[in-house]
């Protein structure tokens, strides 16, 4: 199955019908998509690459092998609860932690961090008036977002079959952007009952994929997806992570406008449906709600 591919660009001129369409259904059906022309600039992205895996090469990689963890012998031993990575986190928003993350990244990855943001509020706005809201909605439910960035990677493994990159689960914040490797696989997608591979990257593309309370705030209408990472063994694989997240006194919700009515009698509602059968029920589920108020 071909992953769906939204471009950015084409949200802001005579396709923007289409692309919002587009958007809507990569949302609600796959929970997960691709981004081209998004506006990061390319060589900012190469860049935070190129740094990641310089410092992987000179300081994380030798801890990994050498750690108890990594030692064949512990293979079977920490399969089920352990995940095969080396990761540390960067919290940009509300408090940076800058000073905790490594010298050759600190600047770089700010500079990063704020053109993404910039990137998630866009996508924020638009599928907030896909849903029928403001477009200001999910970046106001959000309530002083938080963001942050999980710099990860998966070390090449001899046994791979023994071990996961990252056990299956969903994220559980809001909106995830991830810049991830050119070259070695390993991001798998649940869809259908069925693990959907997610190639390495093509050009700039950034990965997009929901997290719980996306799937809260829109009713399940958009769905937050479980995911792994399995690993390689014939490369490292790179992973930047990005949270876009609600802030952490946000009060977390459906939008009132995309609940069903609730607590009403069957004969009521034939009534009311007598004179609107041949309008959109989406407009009557919500007439239904106001005169239950």
């Amino acid at each position: 199955m071909e992953i769906p591919v939204i471009r950015m660009d084409q949200l802001y001129g005579e396709k923007r019908p289409e692309t919002l369409s587009l958007l809507h259904n990569a949302c609600a059906q796959w929970g997960f998509f691709w981004l081209e022309n998004h506006g990061v600039n390319e060589d900012l992205m190469n860049k935070m690459k190129g740094l990641v895996n310089k410092h992987y090469e000179q300081d994380m990689e030798k801890n990994f092998y050498s750690s108890e963890m990594a030692t064949i012998q512990g293979y079977e031993k920490i399969s089920s609860n352990v995940d095969w990575e080396c990761s540390f986190m960067y919290r940009h928003q509300p408090k940076s932690n800058s000073h905790d993350i490594p010298k050759l990244l600190r600047i770089t990855v700010v500079e990063y961090a704020e053109e993404v943001i910039k990137l998630a509020e866009q996508l924020a706005a638009a599928m907030s008036e896909n849903l029928g809201l403001d477009k200001d909605y999910i970046e106001k439910a959000f309530s002083k977002p938080s963001v942050g960035i999980k710099v990860a990677k998966y070390p090449k493994c001899s046994h791979p079959g023994l071990v996961m990159g990252l056990r299956e689960h969903t994220d559980a914040g809001g909106i995830i952007l991830l810049l991830q490797d050119e070259l070695v696989p390993g991001l798998e997608f649940l869809k259908d009952g069925k693990w959907i591979p997610v190639p390495p990257t093509q050009g700039n593309r950034i990965f997009v994929n929901l997290g719980d309370q996306i799937e809260v705030m829109t009713n399940g209408i958009y769905k937050s997806i479980c995911h792994r990472v399995l690993p390689n063994k014939n490369g490292s694989r790179l992973s930047i992570a990005t949270f876009y997240n609600p802030g952490a006194d946000a009060i977390i919700c459906p939008a009132p406008k995309l609940t069903y009515p609730s607590q009403y009698r069957f004969e009521d509602y034939l009534n009311f449906y007598s004179t609107t059968k041949f309008t959109d029920k989406v407009s009557r589920f919500q007439t239904t709600k106001e005169i239950l108020k």
